[in-house]
C-alpha cells in the first residue's frame, strides 16, 4: 500500500512538473561581460538541480573519505569484540564440557579484549589447574591482581584451587584477605573450612561447621561426620596430658557431649588418662540420652576400684539399664565385668554367661571367656578356668 501511494505521488509531481514547463516561457540570462549565455527557465533549473545533485556527492565523498580512518577503527573494534566475546562463549563451554585445553585456548583469545580479559583469566586459571598446569594455573591468576572489581571472584578461585591442590596453608591466606575486605558469604565459609580441615585445624573446623549449620549450608550427615571427625582428632592427641584434654572436654557443647560417638572417644580419652570419675560420668549422661554400644564398652573400662562406693553405683546402674534391655550383650559383659571386680561370683557368672549366649561379635566372645577363665581362676576352679581360656584363644584365631 505505501508503494502504491508512492508510485502515485512521484507520477502527480511529474505530470505537475511537465504541465508547468510547458507553459513557463521565462528566460535566464548570464551575463559576464563580453560574453552572454542565454537559456530558458526549465534549462536553468534542471542544471541548478543537477550542479546541486554533484556538489552534494563532492561533500559526501569528501566527508567519507576524512571519516574513513575513524570507520576503519571501529569496524576493528567491533570485529575484536565479537571474536573476544566468542572466545569466551567457547571459553566456558569448553570447561563446562571438560575440554580444558580448549576452554584455555579459546579464554587466551578472549583475553584480547581487555573488558574480558580478568574473566577470561579466572576461566584459564580453572583450565590449567585441571590439567594440573600450577606454573601455568598461577600466570593467569597473577593476571587479575590489579582488577579490583574481580577481587573477591579472583580469591575465591584461589581458594577453591589451592584447596583441590591440599595447599592449606596458601589457601587460607587467600581467605584471610577475602575475609579483610569484608566479603562473608556461605561458599567462602565452605572452602575456608575444606582448608581448615586439610590444614587440622579442627577447633576452626568446629567453628565453621556450627556456622554453617546456622546457615543450613552443611547436609546433617555430613556436619555429624565432620564434627565426629574433629572431636577424634583432638580428643586422640596424645600431647594432652590430663589437665589439658579437661579443658579441651570443657570446651565441648553440650549438645555434642552426648553424642556416642563423641562421648565414647571422650570417654576412652579420659579413661587412658586415669580420669576414670570423668569418664564415667560422661558416659552416663551420654547412655541417658542415646543408648549406645560403644559407649557401653567406655563405661566399662572407666570401672572402679573394687569396694569402692563409686564401683557399687556403677553395679547399680547396670542392674537398673539391663532391666530395660534384658538382651543386651554389652551391657550384660559390663555388668558381669563389674559384679567380677566386685568378688560378686554368682551375678558375675549369670551375666558373663548371658553375653556369651547373646554375644554376635568375636570380640565380645573372646571377652566374655576371659572374664569367666578370670572368675573361675580366682575361684580355684582350675579345669573351668582352663576350657574357658581355651575358648578364648580359639575365638581370638577365629
Amino acid at each position: 500500500m505505501r508503494l502504491l501511494l508512492w508510485l502515485v505521488a512521484l507520477m502527480a509531481a511529474a505530470i505537475g512538473i511537465a504541465v508547468t514547463a510547458r507553459f513557463n516561457p521565462g528566460n535566464v540570462v548570464i551575463f559576464y561581460p563580453p560574453h552572454r549565455i542565454d537559456m530558458s527557465l526549465n534549462f536553468f533549473v534542471v542544471l541548478e538541480v543537477l550542479l546541486f545533485i554533484l556538489l552534494y556527492a563532492l561533500v559526501r565523498a569528501f566527508f567519507a573519505t576524512t571519516s574513513m580512518p575513524a570507520r576503519v577503527a571501529a569496524y576493528r573494534r567491533r570485529k575484536r569484540e565479537r571474536d573476544g566475546n566468542k572466545g569466551l562463549r567457547d571459553a566456558l563451554k569448553a570447561l563446562f564440557e571438560g575440554r580444558f585445553g580448549h576452554a584455555e585456548k579459546a579464554a587466551a583469545k578472549a583475553a584480547d579484549l581487555p573488558e574480558n580479559a580478568g574473566l577470561a583469566a579466572l576461566i584459564g586459571a580453572r583450565a590449567a589447574h585441571r590439567m594440573r598446569e600450577p606454573a601455568r594455573r598461577d600466570t593467569w591468576l597473577a593476571g587479575t591482581v590489579h582488577d579490583s572489581s574481580l577481587k573477591t571472584a579472583r580469591l575465591m578461585t584461589v581458594t577453591e584451587l589451592l584447596v583441590d591442590d591440599h595447599q592449606p596453608e596458601a589457601a587460607l591466606e587467600a581467605v584471610a584477605e577475602l575475609n579483610a575486605s569484608g566479603t562473608r558469604h556461605i561458599h567462602a565459609l565452605q572452602w575456608s573450612m575444606k582448608a581448615h580441615q586439610q590444614a587440622k585445624n579442627w577447633p576452626e573446623v568446629l567453628r565453621l561447621v556450627r556456622s554453617l549449620d546456622k546457615h543450613k549450608a552443611l547436609h546433617p550427615a555430613l556436619s555429624a561426620r565432620l564434627r565426629e571427625l574433629a572431636y577424634d582428632a583432638l580428643l586422640s592427641d596424645s600431647s594432652h596430658d590430663a589437665e589439658s584434654i579437661q579443658r579441651v572436654w570443657a570446651t565441648v557443647p553440650q549438645a555434642d557431649r552426648i553424642k556416642p560417638y563423641i562421648a565414647a572417644h571422650a570417654a576412652t580419652a579420659l579413661n587412658s588418662r586415669g580420669l576414670h570419675e570423668e569418664a564415667r560420668a560422661t558416659a552416663e549422661e551420654a547412655l541417658a540420652a542415646e543408648w549406645d554400644d560403644r559407649v557401653v564398652r567406655a563405661y566399662r573400662d572407666a570401672a572402679a576400684s573394687s569396694g569402692t562406693p563409686a564401683l557399687l553405683a556403677q553395679i547399680e546402674h547396670c542392674e537398673q539399664w539391663i532391666k530395660q534391655r534384658p538382651n543386651d550383650a554389652e551391657l550384660a559383659l559390663t555388668l558381669g565385668s563389674l559384679c567380677l571386680k566386685q568378688k560378686l561370683w554368682g551375678k558375675a557368672q549369670r551375666y558373663l554367661e548371658q553375653a556369651l549366649s547373646d554375644a554376635t561379635e568375636s570380640r565380645m566372645v573372646r571377652e566374655s571367656h576371659l572374664k569367666l577363665a578370670q572368675m573361675h581362676e580366682a575361684l580355684g576352679q582350675t579345669e573351668q578356668a582352663a576350657a574357658h581360656f581355651r575358648q578364648c584363644a580359639l575365638a581370638s584365631i577365629l
